[in-house]
């Protein structure tokens, strides 16, 4: 965590699929951070004729690429988590343009003296836990609760399976983060938990 006399508070969020990221992203937005999605941001710099778009096309051919020219992202998740090894070649393209891409918006919100959070799915994965955080949150919920909201999706078991092996273990991603928020009750709950949170990275900030 970093710690200093800063105007601004930049949270990076992460946590295991189908934890509540979205939903603790919406709730900060509601507190009146600015909100960045990491997903969103590599869905734009994937976008047809960009250069990780040539990159990942030139890497996976034609077979990924939908009648309107844009990446079939449903085609190549398949791709890429069925084959660790694919998958690997995937965020080796796409994570540092994420990155670059992340590392400009924080400044820009350090800049305008904006609260600020970033939902990063692969985190520490992708070695993002090093870009300037004032604390990393990890949500969390049970692994049972995770199939479950995963099933609600329309996502078969193997596939749900799939994604989840295919990321760093939850336990894992807590013991790296500042803080955890347990997302296994009502939306109230979480709501409370998060700016039980919120209020501990500014007491700590502030040396309470």
């Amino acid at each position: 965590m970093t710690i200093g006399a800063r105007n601004s508070l930049v949270l990076g969020i992460t946590g295991g699929i189908a934890c509540g990221k979205s939903e603790v992203g919406r709730i900060l937005g509601e507190m009146g951070f600015a909100v960045c999605d990491a997903d969103q941001v590599a869905h734009d710099l994937m976008g047809k004729g960009t250069p990780v778009y040539r990159q990942v096309v030139d890497h996976f051919g034609t077979r990924i690429v939908s009648v309107d020219g844009e990446i079939a992202r449903p085609i190549l998740g398949e791709i890429v988590f069925e084959n660790p090894q694919e998958r690997e070649a995937l965020n080796g393209m796409v994570h540092p343009a994420v990155r670059d891409r992340l590392a400009g918006w924080i400044a820009e919100q350090r800049g305008l003296g904006a609260n600020a959070a970033v939902l990063v799915p692969l985190l520490f994965e992708s070695g993002m836990d090093t870009l300037d955080w004032d604390a990393v949150i990890c949500v969390s919920s049970p692994e049972k609760q995770v199939f479950h909201r995963l099933e609600k999706r329309g996502m078969g078991h193997i596939q749900a399976e799939q994604r989840v092996r295919s990321q760093m273990l939850l336990a894992e991603k807590e013991k790296r983060a500042d803080l955890v928020v347990p997302n296994q009750g009502t939306l109230g709950e979480l709501k409370e938990s998060i700016r039980n949170a919120v209020a501990n990275v500014m007491a700590e900030r502030a040396g309470l």
